[in-house]
């Protein structure tokens, strides 16, 4: 009784088709695949060769290398893990609000009682508008600084994650 290639156990080092292939001698070795794909992406296979003037074969590798990546990013935060993303960011809007309309009514504040006292030569409106000025710099510093660290312990943890 014939076997057909669907029930034949995987054999190791085979390129899915059932033909054995010889062992990579390297990482970078590239290995030939057979697959059956729907003629519409074949055509776009076709196309994409044709555009960028490589091989089929190239063609459809590239296809395959984007395709993974993809298939990685769209794991790329856990379920868990974005339900302690939204924990910490309803943290921050706790504080936030806690602390923003204090310092918005205390420079109000410092801003009337300054010129209450006679020794500047400015308004109120325009002490508040260099308070608010200063107070957005500083502001917009310190998101700049969280978001670069932010970006490096992302790197980080990429690269960790695929060593």
């Amino acid at each position: 009784m014939r076997r057909s290639k669907a029930a034949m156990p995987a054999q190791s080092g085979s390129n899915g088709s059932g033909n054995p292939v010889a062992a990579a001698s390297s990482s970078s070795r590239l290995m030939p695949v057979s697959a059956k794909i729907e003629l519409a992406l074949s055509r776009e296979i076709d196309e994409y060769a044709k555009a960028h003037g490589i091989t089929r074969s190239r063609a459809a590798g590239q296809y395959l290398t984007i395709a993974r990546e993809a298939l990685r990013g769209r794991d790329g935060v856990a379920a868990g893990k974005a339900e302690e993303i939204l924990e910490a960011l309803e943290g921050v809007r706790t504080v936030v609000e806690l602390l923003g309309p204090p310092s918005f009514g205390l420079m109000r504040l410092l801003s009337h009682w300054a010129t209450q006292s006679g020794g500047l030569k400015v308004s109120e409106d325009e002490l508040l508008a260099e308070l608010r000025t200063v107070a957005a710099d500083e502001w917009e510093q310190v998101l700049s600084e969280a978001e670069r660290e932010l970006h490096e312990a992302m790197r980080k943890d990429r690269t960790e994650g695929r060593q």
